[in-house]
């Protein structure tokens, strides 16, 4: 008995080449454009030498620097720039060390009201921290005249009230990656005479530095793009970040301004672009890791 010989049409199965993969390839350069479009039309935009939202193409008839010149010659977007990644990289660093001493605490002991602290957490998180601005502003009102160096217009202001906002989420992110650290190796320190300190910074902290780069990174975007309570603590030109003085650029006269905002914009996206790329080959197992045991 012989078998026959067929041939194989490509596309010939389930209605086609196109409905089994084509489809998703047209949405994928669908979903891609739409990314790619407001960024280009802000650099497009930031090159303009006219300068106004209404003269703005996605490919201007001409181009030149004369945006950035007037941004760092009108303005005080230096000031700004240096305020934001002060705010940014200090927000990061603390609160990725406060989430993972919490984490740590919550996934290696067991105490009273471990459970409560932990569901505690959740729930905060779910009220945006915006709602309480009124409360806040008056208690950091009573700081200032108190302690002005950690009330409104000031930087330490803001990062301490950063600081309660990103707790939450970052301790529950982590808490799930510490999870999946054997507790095998904090018992062999102990035999050996190490102490929880020693086992957090020594042992534990070397093993959670994807989830480490993950925190920092979303705490950094987080704080850079963050304008509202911003708006609401900094009001001086001097200690405003970039976000809030590049808004007030465009409030008042929005067409006029268009194309010195966009070269502010263009500039502040580096930072996160060069943070990003960096630490690109921890996010994925970061983010991953945690969620396999919680």
């Amino acid at each position: 008995m012989t078998a026959t010989n067929e041939v194989v049409r490509l596309g010939s199965a389930k209605g086609g080449w196109f409905r089994q993969f084509g489809w998703r390839h047209l949405v994928g350069l669908l979903a891609l454009a739409f990314s790619l479009f407001p960024i280009l039309f802000v650099i497009s935009a930031s090159l303009n030498p006219l300068g106004t939202l209404s003269s703005s193409t996605l490919i201007p008839p001409d181009t030149g620097l004369e945006n950035f010149t007037k941004l760092f010659g009108t303005t005080s977007f230096s000031r700004w720039f240096l305020n934001t990644l002060l705010i940014g990289v200090l927000s990061a660093v603390l609160s990725m060390f406060i989430s993972a001493a919490a984490a740590f605490a919550f996934s290696r002991h067991r105490f009273k009201g471990r459970r409560i602290g932990l569901v505690s957490l959740l729930l905060v998180q779910m009220f945006p921290q915006f709602l309480a601005i009124v409360a806040l502003y008056l208690i950091f009102a009573e700081i200032t005249d108190l302690y002005p160096a950690i009330g409104l217009n000031t930087a330490w202001g803001l990062i301490l009230l950063y600081l309660g906002g990103a707790l939450g989420v970052n301790t529950w992110l982590m808490k799930g990656f510490f999870d999946t650290i054997p507790k095998d190796l904090d018992e062999s320190a102990k035999v050996d005479g190490a102490t929880h300190s020693q086992i957090f910074f020594g042992i534990i902290l070397p093993l959670v530095v994807p989830i480490l780069a993950v925190t920092g990174l979303l705490g950094f975007i987080n704080t850079v793009n963050e304008f509202l309570i911003a708006s609401v603590f900094l009001t001086d030109d001097s200690s405003k970040t970039a976000a809030v003085g590049l808004y007030g650029l465009i409030s008042g006269e929005r067409n006029a301004n268009f194309g010195v905002f966009s070269a502010g914009a263009v500039i502040l996206a580096i930072p996160t672009v060069v943070l990003f790329q960096f630490l690109q080959r921890y996010i994925v197992g970061g983010l991953t890791s945690g969620a396999v045991k919680g």
